[in-house]
């Protein structure tokens, strides 16, 4: 069973070193950000199952952030901060945060918090991208259409395009698609990437999804 992934953003070192290493202690992976141009490009390059997120933080704030990454990203997300008026706490449910702690708070309190989000087990918000005229993404839950009809994707599959969607119109490396779509103990494929690949230029169009020779692909948006 992997461990579920964290991004916390916290411009606090020393808190961030000790919410890190006592969800560490609890069996979560954590990754951690200092502002908000750090989780931003972490958000985007990997799958995290929850973004704890500071307010106050060097860069954008977060209530900010997670309004720009709910345009494509329907990752539970926990508010972490200091402000506690009953307007900060209405701009954070706005923004699209699933749960809200105030500081200081207890490392147990926010584990539970963390625990009953996971244990949920749902994608939050049902949003579709639009590919083109025609095709649409919904991000909730990772399903493909030609106008309103579905269209069936494997697992990986769907993980590729939505990984796609998120950097459109930008180069992706062959390592970091495959760190994307491979969990630990996979072992990431080449070929089956390239079937991947295949089946979505099939569905998609050949020229959607652009080869980048000895480097990795480019999914190109109109």
């Amino acid at each position: 069973m992997p461990k579920p992934k964290i991004l916390l953003l916290e411009d606090d070192i020393n808190l961030s070193e000790t919410v890190a290493e006592y969800l560490e202690d609890e069996g979560y992976e954590v990754d951690t950000a200092y502002n908000s141009d750090e989780a931003e490009e972490k958000a985007y390059e990997k799958n995290y199952d929850i973004f704890l997120l500071d307010v106050m933080v060097p860069g954008i704030n977060g209530f900010e952030l997670l309004k720009k990454l709910r345009k494509e990203d329907d990752t539970p997300a926990i508010f972490i901060t200091s402000l506690n008026s009953i307007d900060d706490l209405s701009k954070g449910f706005e923004s699209g945060c699933d749960d809200y702690i105030k500081k200081p708070f207890a490392l147990k309190e926010l584990k539970l918090r963390i625990d009953t989000l996971l244990k949920r087990g749902f994608k939050t918000r049902g949003k579709r991208v639009k590919i083109d005229e025609n095709f649409s993404f919904d991000i909730e839950n990772s399903e493909l259409y030609n106008k309103d009809k579905e269209i069936p994707l494997n697992n990986k599959e769907k993980k590729l395009l939505k990984l796609f969607l998120q950097h459109k119109n930008e180069p992706l490396s062959h390592e970091t698609i495959y760190d994307h779509l491979w969990e630990y103990p996979e072992t990431p494929s080449d070929s089956s990437l390239r079937t991947y690949i295949k089946n979505l230029r099939k569905i998609l169009g050949k020229d959607r999804i652009v080869s980048i020779k000895k480097f990795g692909y480019k999914f190109t948006a109109d």
